[in-house]
């Protein structure tokens, strides 16, 4: 008996109406993204992994897919290596590549190694998928799509208010009505790090911070505190972490509490800026909001990171989410360079769509027209006639054989297939078809040379 197939974990595969639903919500994003003057770039599923080690953090560097080397890798190690059982040094030796974990770091080497070619500011889209060995859960998965937006080159906060206005009107488009983006600034939790005496421990405060949601707060202290931070720091930052009112009032508590800080001022600075210009904005369907909890575990952010949230009661985590990275090329060499990106969470929007059933019906239809089968010398007209609408821009199909009518109006409406031709005998020597219109019932009689006027009077869903 032979096993029965199954796939990875954290992987799935999708029908072709999840395939056409994606395909909505890509279309949707790609055509804002070409609006706003980004332009298409694709890099490779998988990366040298020295490309990526070391940009995510110690917790993103273990969730990277690492690909073992080709041919008896094995014996390439020596005894001595293989016994010690130490991953750090064994590594090396069986893997010099890796799925990428995300689409940032790769657009960065891209910029690089292409820097001759680009023209700066350089503004590129990218929807791939990407990889991350993570525990699998509701709205994460193991290999997901991301759908980016960056620009590099001199910074500006115009960027950053132009990031937003783009998932406005996304999200908008999508069917979205109540979306908070929240913000903060990477400068800010430096600031915050530094008035408590834990700056020394910047990158394990904001590691343990971005897990808030996750671990609540007392898993968050617990964390910090096994990381070394002193609780006397501790409990002197957790008046921040539950702060109240509305974004200047923060402002206005984060000015005094970081009236010290320099590095941390000019966060504060820099966000209310944004802030302020937002306000005079004409967004549709998100809101700021001001959270200094806010971390976003990874390290390469420098300045605002922002992370999207779904709408109100719904259970997930966030649906997109970005910021600014200043010289993030310049571990590959190039130096002086400001980026900041935005990502559109595809699989969970995806999942917040499904559930406040925001999808068009008509997207599913992936045939318009289905002409019935009668036989052999009413499929030839049929199949002539199925010819002349493709022409004319519907999706056309001709049912294979001539098999009982009922089964082929069941499976025009298994597929929501909305209209069903008939050219039976008396068509056929009438020169006529016969339209059914699948969801109201009625049937309407066209000659064929009125084909092109039926096309006209449907609408193809696409």
């Amino acid at each position: 008996m032979s096993k029965k197939p199954a796939i990875p974990k954290g992987t799935r595969d999708f029908s072709p109406q999840e395939v056409a639903k994606r395909d909505y919500i890509i279309g949707c994003i790609k055509n804002h993204f070409t609006t706003f003057g980004f332009a298409p770039i694709e890099t490779p599923s998988f990366e040298n992994l020295d490309t990526l080690m070391g940009k995510y953090g110690e917790e993103g560097d273990r969730l990277i897919f690492k690909i073992l080397n080709s041919g008896d890798f094995i014996n390439k190690v020596d005894d001595v290596t293989y016994s010690s059982k130490n991953s750090k040094t064994l590594l090396p030796k069986l893997t010099d590549k890796a799925l990428r974990y995300d689409l940032t770091v790769p657009f960065a080497r891209y910029v690089v190694m292409h820097q001759n070619e680009l023209q700066f500011p350089f503004k590129r889209y990218q929807i791939q998928p990407v990889w991350r060995a993570d525990r699998p859960q509701k709205g994460r998965f193991r290999e997901f799509y991301q759908c980016d937006a960056d620009v590099v080159g001199p910074g500006s906060k115009w960027q950053e208010l132009e990031l937003l206005q783009l998932y406005d009107r996304v999200f908008h488009e999508l069917g979205f009505t109540d979306i908070t983006v929240r913000i903060n600034h990477r400068q800010i939790l430096s600031g915050i790090a530094e008035t408590i005496g834990a700056q020394h421990h910047l990158v394990d405060f904001t590691v343990a911070l971005d897990k808030l949601d996750k671990l609540g707060s007392d898993g968050v202290i617990k964390e910090m505190e096994s990381k070394g931070i002193a609780k006397s720091a501790i409990d002197k930052a957790a008046p921040l972490f539950a702060l109240q009112g509305d974004s200047a009032q923060k402002i206005r508590i984060l000015d005094n509490f970081l009236e010290n800080s320099r590095n941390g001022i000019e966060g504060v600075v820099e966000v209310a800026d944004i802030l302020d210009a937002v306000s005079e904005m004409d967004l549709k369907c998100i809101e700021l909001d001001l959270d200094v909890t806010l971390a976003r575990g990874l390290n390469y952010y420098t300045g605002c990171i922002l992370e999207v949230n779904p709408p109100k009661g719904i259970k997930m985590g966030s649906i997109g989410g970005g910021g600014r990275y200043d010289d993030l090329t310049g571990i590959f060499g190039l130096e002086g360079l400001s980026g900041v990106g935005i990502s559109f969470g595809l699989d969970r929007i995806y999942m917040v769509m499904e559930e406040l059933n925001l999808f068009p019906e008509s997207i599913t239809h992936s045939v318009d027209v289905l002409f019935a089968n009668f036989g052999m010398e009413e499929a030839t007209r049929a199949f002539t006639l199925c010819a002349q609408l493709r022409d004319l821009g519907i999706r056309a199909d001709l049912y294979p054989v001539d098999a009982k009518m009922q089964k082929q109006l069941k499976y025009a409406n298994n597929r929501n297939i909305p209209f069903v031709i008939l050219v039976g005998a008396n068509e056929l020597a009438n020169d006529t078809f016969v339209v059914k219109d699948m969801e109201g019932g009625t049937q309407t009689t066209y000659t064929t040379s009125e084909l092109q006027d039926f096309a006209s009077r449907i609408k193809p869903a696409s």
